[in-house]
């Protein structure tokens, strides 16, 4: 990456503006590095691919749904189809990591195979089975974090049968996955519906993010009450719902200031009621003042 800071593409229900690969081959293979991204954070996003993630060095702050992680280097990730995730440096910290993500298509081949039936539906429709962390001392675990470094270094001198050599690797990792939720005790694949109103809250802010938020819209929007709209969003999410309203206006903002938007017209754009306490927050987060970016 350059030195330009970067942010997530989403649209306005979080969903991720990105291609992984493209519709003959859904798989994307890249290094990251958590630095690269204003705020050294990435915004939570989601996408239908699922995401295996391998920390090469550094370490990182991730949540996925309601978890959150620590991944140190030489620990990895396996995100589910569909989950909310984020990612955060730690302590100023850098932190590059592998990302390699597939659409479950690509596993199964068409609509209604067995292989998508048994073998990939069965996890990817649980909503329990969202994430699961890649440890250093669990045998299996360093078998997919290896296998994923296989698949990088397939991709920098791809051979004449480089697709297939792919779609192999992956289904010995699949293969693994599914030994593991497969006997897992009968309670734990149980859904957890619940984290649709995550969803619903995250989405409803995103749309309302460049006017007033009142507790009360979030509450009457998924249909709870105050007390426990802010601790469901505070378990989950790791920070009360006004500091994600506010990390939000910033992020949001900081694409117009660097097409040379005045900072006043700014602020008003992401919804904030003065210049002055748009300037405050954002030397909260950014260490500078909107002018200070600018330049």
């Amino acid at each position: 990456m350059d030195n330009r800071k970067v942010q997530i593409n989403i649209t306005r229900n979080q969903k991720e503006i990105k291609e992984h690969g493209n519709y003959g081959f859904p798989v994307g293979i890249n290094i990251e590095a958590i630095e690269a991204y204003e705020q050294g954070a990435f915004l939570w996003h989601w996408h239908p691919e699922i995401e295996l993630t391998r920390v090469l060095s550094g370490q990182i702050e991730y949540h996925v749904n309601n978890k959150r992680y620590i991944l140190t280097e030489g620990e990895g990730m396996f995100g589910n189809s569909n989950t909310l995730h984020a990612g955060y440096m730690i302590s100023g910290q850098a932190c590059t990591y592998l990302s390699v993500t597939f659409h479950p298509r690509f596993l199964y081949g068409y609509e209604n195979s067995i292989l998508q039936t048994k073998y990939v539906d069965f996890i990817t429709s649980n909503d329990a089975w969202h994430s699961l962390k890649l440890e250093k001392d669990i045998r299996w675990h360093q078998d997919v974090l290896h296998i994923m470094q296989e698949i990088y270094t397939l991709s920098q001198n791809p051979p004449p049968d480089y697709e297939l050599e792919v779609h192999m690797m992956l289904m010995r990792i699949w293969k693994d996955f599914y030994q593991f939720f497969h006997t897992l005790p009968e309670k734990e694949q149980k859904p957890q519906r619940h984290l649709e109103r995550l969803r619903d809250m995250i989405s409803y802010v995103q749309e309302n993010y460049q006017q007033e938020i009142a507790l009360d819209d979030v509450a009457r929007h998924v249909n709870i009450c105050k007390s426990e709209c802010c601790r469901f969003f505070k378990k989950h999410m790791g920070m009360t719902l006004f500091e994600y309203i506010m990390f939000l206006r910033i992020q949001k903002s900081l694409p117009l200031l660097r097409a040379g938007e005045s900072v006043t017209k700014t602020a008003g754009m992401v919804g904030f009621s003065s210049p002055a306490y748009y300037g405050q927050i954002f030397k909260r987060y950014m260490k500078c003042t909107p002018k200070e970016y600018q330049r």
